[in-house]
This record gives structure tokens, sequence and C-alpha cells, in this order.
């Protein structure tokens, strides 16, 4: 079985088609709004009052452009099949992130300057920093949700080499690797009392806002569980599926030995040349499932010894049973 798509219809959807949607939307506010608005809009503040000016037009031209190569540039991977889904996943989150924050930003502005003679008096709408972002992050949980892994699949036809190890079928097997609990909350009670002086200088809870997506990302993007069932060995992350092969796919697991940093290049979901994923996070033993398409899944766990044994039997039971 393979699959050779190149786009994912959902990574095109919400990586490419929201941001252009956004772009539509701002556009449009813009040319009805232009009438009410005054000749020149205050688009930066410093102090208690605004020191920079354009026009509508000018302001719509600036929004278009960083919507389009920062948050799009960053989303529109997520349409890439061939990528890493976690990658994808995260791309979009971050991008769809800055699309929601320059939207509702450029729609705040516009809207605190309708019928207004002059602008020089308007506060810069600092709320709707934290809404957008909160929104766009949304946003993008949804959409990265929706993503879905379209690598190439071959069924192997053979059992895995008799020399590799056997063990009982005591599954599911769990592990949780990455960050643990404890170090995931001194992180974000760090993040999160810097965050709390800053909102309190600036007088505001957007920066708050901006942190609560942030930071929730960086620290799910370092936690991991992986499930040996009988169906195969899944990698999930933030509550997903980041990476995954069936048992049918299996031609053998293994026992190495790697040390993240020289092995992979570093910590957490690695790919290390085309197709060799490893989850990375301790040196020590790791279990390796090599699949019929040549790709390899390292998975660094001290239960290495007993997951590859499941495999290995799980893989002769169902060609035992065809």
């Amino acid at each position: 079985m393979s699959n050779s798509r190149t786009f994912d219809p959902a990574g095109v959807l919400f990586g490419i088609g929201v941001p252009a949607l956004a772009v539509a939307v701002g556009l449009t506010l813009t040319r009805l709004w232009s009438p009410r608005l005054p000749d020149t809009v205050a688009t930066h503040w410093a102090g208690s009052g605004p020191d920079g000016f354009s026009t509508p037009s000018s302001l719509a031209a600036t929004m278009v452009i960083v919507i389009l190569l920062v948050g799009c540039g960053a989303s529109a991977i997520a349409a890439l099949a061939g990528a890493m889904l976690m990658t994808r996943r995260a791309m979009l989150i971050v991008g769809l992130t800055v699309v929601g924050l320059v939207l509702t930003l450029w729609i705040a502005l516009l809207a605190a300057q309708l019928d207004l003679a002059s602008a020089v008096d308007v506060a810069l709408p600092m709320t709707w920093i934290g809404l957008g972002m909160v929104a766009g992050a949304a946003v993008g949980i949804i959409g990265a949700s929706t993503l879905r892994d379209h690598r190439e699949r071959s069924a192997a036809t053979l059992p895995p080499d008799p020399r590799l190890p056997r063990g009982p079928l005591d599954l599911p097997i769990t592990v949780r690797l990455g960050l643990g609990p404890a170090t995931a909350a001194v992180l974000l009670g760090t993040g999160a009392a810097i965050t709390g002086l800053l909102c309190a200088r600036a007088g505001s809870w957007w920066p708050l806002a901006a942190f609560l997506p942030v930071s929730l990302l960086m620290v799910g993007l370092l936690r991991f569980r992986v499930t040996l069932d009988e169906t195969g060995l899944w990698v999930h992350n933030m509550g997903m599926t980041a990476v995954g092969y069936g048992v049918e796919e299996l031609v053998g697991a293994n026992v190495e030995e790697v040390n993240p940093s020289r092995d992979f290049g570093g910590w957490g979901l690695r790919l290390k040349g085309r197709g060799n994923y490893g989850v990375v996070t301790t040196t020590g033993p790791a279990v390796v499932f090599t699949a019929a398409n040549g790709q390899r899944l390292t998975v660094t766990t001290p239960r290495a010894e007993e997951m590859a044994g499941a495999l290995n039997a799980l893989a002769d039971r169902r060609l035992a049973d065809r």
C-alpha cells in the first residue's frame, strides 16, 4: 500500500485558505469603512498617543504583506504532505496565531477610528492583540487536528529475522517521554510569573493572552506518549498522533543504544535523513522499528527490549494468520 499525495487537503484549507480569507475580510472591511475613516489613520503608538499615521489603503497593504509573508509563510508548510507531521502542525498553529493577531488588530484599528475627524487622540486597542492571538491559535489547533500523515506505506511480506527478540504480548504498552509534569509546571509557572509582571507594567491583560498559546505550544511539543498496541507503534503529541507505523509494515524491531545529540543531532522528535524518525529524549536503549518502505522509527525507553519483543511477536502472528 502506498500514498504519493503531494498536498494535504486539510493543510491547504487551513494553511493557505484561512490566511487568504483573512486578507479578503480585511480588504473588504477597509473598502466598506473607508468613507467613514479619517484621511490618515493612526498606525503606531508611543507613550500616551499615536505617533505614526498612514492612509487606510497603505495600512491595508502593510497588513496584507504581514499576513501573507509571515502568517501564511509559516502555515503553508501544513499543506506539504511529505513534511514531518508534527512540524506541519506546529507551523500551522504558529502561522494562524500570527494571522489571527494581525487580522483582529487591523479590524480594531479601523473600528476605533470610524467617524472621527482626526486620529490624533485614538487609543491603541491593546485588548484586541490578546484576543486575536487566542482566536488564531484556536483555529490553528483545530486545523492541526485535521492534518494527516500521507507518507508512503508498504506491507511486509516476510516475518522478522528469527534472531531478533520475541516477547509476550502483554499489551498495550504505554510510555511517556520528554518533559515530565513537574518540569513542565516549573517552566509554565516561571513564564506565567514573568508574564504577570509584564501585564502589570503594561496595565493590560494582553501579554497573558500572548503567553498562553505560545507556552502551551512549546511545552506540548516537548511531551510525548508512545503506545504499542495490537495495531502497531504510535507516537502521540499534543493529543494527536505525530508519527506511527502499523504492525503490517514491520520488517523487524531491534534494540540499539542511542545518544540523542550524537545520533540525531538533538532532543525530542527528530528526523535524521529521509524517513528516519526518532523520539529521542534520553541516552540509553531504544526500540527501532524498521518498516517495509525502508523507514525507521527509533524510540528511547527503558522498555525497549520488551517493546521490540512484542512487535516481532505481533508480526509473526499476523503473517501466520494470513
